[in-house]
């Protein structure tokens, strides 16, 4: 069910995420491609996009089984924290190398996928892949720590007013508000960990020190810097929230 989701909102929303990136890299929205080749990087995602949602889902239902949760426990938001946390180390074992490729192919759309990645794998190594590994979970743990706790809550709300479990597209209504909600306030983090995964092989932000990356985002670019596509990835994680949590919740339910 994971899976299926992860597929899903990768593929519907990538424009979307390369406007998002574009407007996110340090040679600006235009040099990064503008709006050509809006879907480059694509077969990284879709190659990417099914292990990595199954590995986090796989994760986050197998802890919250294993901690105390309910509508009726006040532990439930610390449950769903630690679960989503734990999902988001394991699952960014196999996001961030699709990440790293996609990102730079989606400012360089010149550039095939393949030969971004033997470009990267060449000169880099694995470890090239693994670039941002740590920028993007201290991304995600944020982002999940605001949004899954945030969803199950709602959830839980939606049905204690209505009387019975909610349905599949209302578990996507609450996915959607609660991403949106999250993506606003961890845009900064996202930005530095895409500097990171862009920089090149030698420089500072290559070092992949995230407190560093922020620091010189803000003295060279102030608040608007550290903002950089937040309308976008708002759209693109709202959109996202309700497509990839809505999917998720019919897809377990046909399944089982």
């Amino acid at each position: 069910a994971g899976g299926v989701a992860g597929v899903c909102v990768d593929l519907i929303l990538f424009p979307l995420d390369t406007v998002k990136t574009r407007l996110q890299s340090p040679q600006g929205f235009r040099k990064a491609g503008g709006f050509r080749g809006i879907y480059a990087g694509v077969p990284s995602t879709a190659i990417g996009s099914f292990p990595n949602a199954a590995a986090f889902f796989i994760t986050y239902e197998n802890v919250k089984s294993l901690l105390p949760h309910g509508s009726s426990s006040y532990l439930s938001p610390a449950t769903h924290m630690v679960a989503a946390s734990l999902g988001e180390v394991v699952a960014c074992l196999i996001r961030v190398p699709s990440e790293v490729v996609k990102q730079r192919a989606q400012v360089s759309p010149s550039s095939s996928t393949l030969r971004i990645l033997s470009h990267t794998l060449y000169h880099e190594g694995i470890q090239g892949l693994y670039r941002g590994y740590k920028s993007t979970v201290l991304r995600e743990i944020p982002f999940s720590l605001v949004q899954f706790p945030l969803w199950e809550s709602l959830k839980d709300l939606w049905s204690w007013k209505q009387g019975h479990v909610v349905d599949s597209w209302q578990s996507a209504v609450c996915g959607a508000f609660a991403g949106g909600f999250a993506a606003a306030v961890t845009t900064p983090l996202d930005v530095a960990k895409t500097r990171i995964m862009l920089a090149k092989a030698g420089s500072s932000n290559a070092r992949g020190n995230v407190v560093a990356a922020l620091g010189g985002i803000w003295r060279t670019e102030g608040l608007s810097g550290l903002f950089a596509g937040v309308v976008p990835r708002m759209a693109a994680i709202s959109l996202g929230g309700f497509i990839f949590l809505g999917t998720y919740e019919k897809t377990r339910q046909l399944l089982l």
